[in-house]
Parts: structure tokens; C-alpha cells; sequence
């Protein structure tokens, strides 16, 4: 399939779609990082369908994270939403939204490489706790220190989100600010690629 021709007056979303073609593109980030809030934003500007990934594992499951997690452990809900992840990402284009473990694990860290363009959205601890201290519905924070269980989540994790595609700075801006930068990036990342 040949690219598309883009023309200089090109605005950002028609230049991000253009780029993204008929991939997948994969939010990837621990809890609060804005995968979700973003997501949405970015898949109406490039007019493709969003998908939250710890949504469709509650429907599927008809319960939610908390319960899945209490009743049959981490273990299993990784099992799960690595077989929900291979199904979203068969289809494209559309933006899907991962839980802050998906990328973590080794098989569906394969299947989003092999289906679309990650972007890692990264925050500081201070942005994270901000975003996740108001809510306790996050199963791995239900410990007696949530903010060190927080950053220590951070020292595991952010290693392995370095692996995606492309890394975009989450920050305290408004969310559509943020979306355009994952735009941006979008059409950097295939810029690059295609530089022999």
C-alpha cells in the first residue's frame, strides 16, 4: 500500500491519520497517566474508533478490575486481558487504551508490537498520585502506602514502558494539549521510520 500524499496546508489530524494508516494505536502507561482521557480525544480527532482496554474486560467478564483481581488474583487477569488484547488489536485502525500491567507482560507486549504504534505516556510521580489519589478503585493501590506502592509500580514498570514506539511526556496541561502531542508524535514516528 502506497502513502498517501500530503499537502503542506495538511492539517495535524489529517497528517497523524495519514501516518497511522490502517495500524493500531496502542496508549501504553501506568494508571493515571491519561491513556483513557487522551485515547478518546485523539481517536475522535483522527475519526477512528477507541477502545479502553480494562472496559472491554469488564464486559467481557461482567466484572470489574477490583473483582476480577479478588477473585482470581493477578496471575489470571493478566491471562485475560492478554487474550482480550490480541482481540482488540486484530482490527485497525482504532486507539485502544491499555491497562497500566498489559505492556508489562511479556505476550501482549508482542501482540501490541506486531499490530500497531505504542506510545508510552509518562508522568512524574507527583502528576500520577494527583490523577489517582481522589479514587480507590485501583486494585494494586489498596495497600497501606499507595503513593510509594505508586512509584515503586514506577521503578518496575518504566523500564519495560521505554520499549514502546514512542515515548510522549505526560504532564498538568490541558488534555487536548496532550493530545495533539501524541499527534505530533504519530507523524514523527512515521517520519523516522521511513528515513532509510
Amino acid at each position: 500500500m502506497s502513502d498517501p500524499v500530503l499537502k503542506a496546508g495538511d492539517s495535524l489530524k489529517d497528517r497523524a491519520r495519514a501516518a497511522l494508516r490502517s495500524r493500531n494505536l496502542i496508549l501504553v502507561g501506568l494508571m493515571g497517566a491519561g491513556k483513557s482521557s487522551i485515547g478518546r480525544i485523539v481517536a475522535h480527532q483522527l475519526g477512528i474508533p477507541f477502545v479502553d482496554s480494562d472496559n472491554e474486560i469488564e464486559r467481557v467478564s461482567r466484572m470489574t478490575i477490583s473483582e476480577l483481581f479478588a477473585a482470581y488474583g493477578e496471575e489470571e487477569f493478566r491471562a485475560l486481558e492478554t487474550r482480550v488484547m490480541k482481540r482488540l488489536l486484530k482490527n485497525g485502525p482504532r486507539v485502544v487504551s491499555t491497562g497500566g500491567g498489559a505492556f508489562i507482560n511479556s505476550r501482549t507486549r508482542k501482540h501490541i508490537k506486531k499490530s500497531g504504534l505504542s506510545i508510552w505516556l509518562k508522568a512524574d510521580l507527583d502528576v500520577l498520585w494527583e490523577r489517582v489519589n481522589k479514587r480507590d478503585t485501583r486494585p494494586l493501590l489498596k495497600t497501606e502506602n499507595p503513593k510509594q506502592t505508586l512509584e515503586n509500580l514506577m521503578n518496575a514498570r518504566y523500564p519495560v514502558y521505554a520499549e514502546a514506539d514512542v515515548t510522549v511526556l505526560s504532564r498538568d496541561v490541558r488534555k487536548e494539549v496532550m493530545a495533539d502531542e501524541v499527534l505530533k508524535a504519530v507523524i514523527e514516528a512515521q517520519t523516522e521510520s521511513a528515513v532509510p
